[in-house]
């Protein structure tokens, strides 16, 4: 039987035992010490030739189409995980996720929209934006929050907003229900932000803006248009209730989450709201491509008011999917109540109650911050 040779050692090597490194022939002695494969096309390269690292080995052409390595740690990273400063426009300084959020900008101008990070496996997606103010548009603060906001994901990034006199807005990716309650550390983040000195709920600047998928209303944009309608028709159905629950003044929500006007069906209401020239300063906003925005509520860093006010926006959806227009006008607010799962939403069963808006007794509450 014919043998070939290594070109690195000069060993023989049997036919169906030698690998190649392009046309070079390498016994199975120098493969395993002399040779990787690329994590990414699987070519198999020299391993001075590796252009990644040892735990992701990577041929050049590999690293110069989809790597790159940490400005700061020099930390290997694919160009779909780095981060950029946002007057980076030619993107030359990129950052690994640790870095970035160590390192890089924390705070990040009003028009920052990164590609969403979806958590959970629900239909319905929450993003939440929660403005906070008093406390100072201090990077290192935002750090801070940050560090514990996003300690075991990335679950969301803070910018500016101009609305605000001292202060910044945590804005999170979507999120399911389950996520923001269990996984996403709310708790800690609103406890540190009052550590810091911010304010939300007596601060007369701050909301809590609630972003649903427009896809959890219906497959098609006429099914979508005609369950958001429903979502419009229990607003102005039970306005007061709302404005109530939502701790806003009615100056308040004139400002900047006005109503629509109350119309005997969503249908009617639908129309008007697409002709209306209100903007996205409407109580439930329709303006966005993806989602509608509820931006009634008052910003708060009172967990039990954050997690009902999630609660709530996950219920009146559901309400609205599930009846027909007949079924919504015969609809009290006492019926919608009635619907609450006390075991499923134990804090909006709760907050009712403070807030006198539950079928039984009230029940005596802490002071919102």
């Amino acid at each position: 039987m014919e043998h070939l040779i290594c070109t690195q050692c000069g060993a023989e090597v049997r036919p169906e035992e030698a690998c190649y490194v392009g046309a070079e022939i390498v016994c199975p002695s120098c493969t395993e010490t002399d040779t990787v494969v690329c994590s990414y096309c699987g070519e198999r390269i020299w391993c001075e030739d590796n252009a990644g690292d040892s735990e992701i080995p990577l041929c050049e052409s590999c690293y110069d189409s989809h790597y790159t390595h940490c400005t700061h740690c020099d930390r290997l990273i694919a160009f779909s995980s780095a981060y950029y400063q946002d007057d980076d426009e030619d993107e030359d300084s990129p950052y690994c996720s640790d870095c970035y959020h160590e390192y890089g900008e924390a705070i990040h101008c009003y028009s920052y929209k990164p590609v969403p990070i979806f958590y959970g496996n629900a239909p319905m997606y929450m993003g939440v934006e929660l403005e906070v103010d008093d406390g100072g548009k201090y990077s290192e603060n935002a750090r801070k929050i940050l560090k514990i906001f996003n300690c075991a994901n990335e679950y969301g990034y803070i910018k500016s907003d101009g609305s605000l006199n001292d202060g910044m807005e945590l804005v999170t990716h979507p999120c399911t229900l389950e996520a923001h309650m269990h996984e996403v550390p709310w708790k800690e983040t609103l406890e540190n932000f009052r550590e810091l000195g911010y304010y939300s709920h007596q601060s007369s600047t701050c909301g809590l803006h609630v972003h649903v998928n427009r896809t959890f209303f219906g497959d098609t944009p006429s099914q979508q248009e005609e369950k958001i309608g429903h979502v419009l028709y229990l607003f102005e159905r039970f306005w007061q209730e709302l404005l109530r629950f939502s701790r806003r003044t009615q100056s308040q929500v004139n400002q900047w989450a006005a109503r629509y006007g109350y119309k005997d069906t969503g249908r009617e209401i639908m129309e008007h709201a697409k002709k209306s020239y209100q903007g996205r300063y409407t109580c439930v906003n329709l303006t966005n491509a993806d989602t509608i925005e509820f931006r009634i509520f008052r910003g708060t860093l009172k967990y039990n008011t954050l997690v009902a006010t999630l609660q709530l926006v996950e219920k009146l959806c559901n309400v609205a999917i599930s009846l027909s227009e007949e079924q919504l006008q015969a609809l009290s607010w006492s019926d919608i109540m009635l619907g609450v799962d006390t075991a499923q939403y134990p804090e909006l069963v709760q907050y009712l109650k403070e807030r006198r808006l539950y079928i039984n007794e009230p029940i005596s509450a802490e002071g919102e911050v």
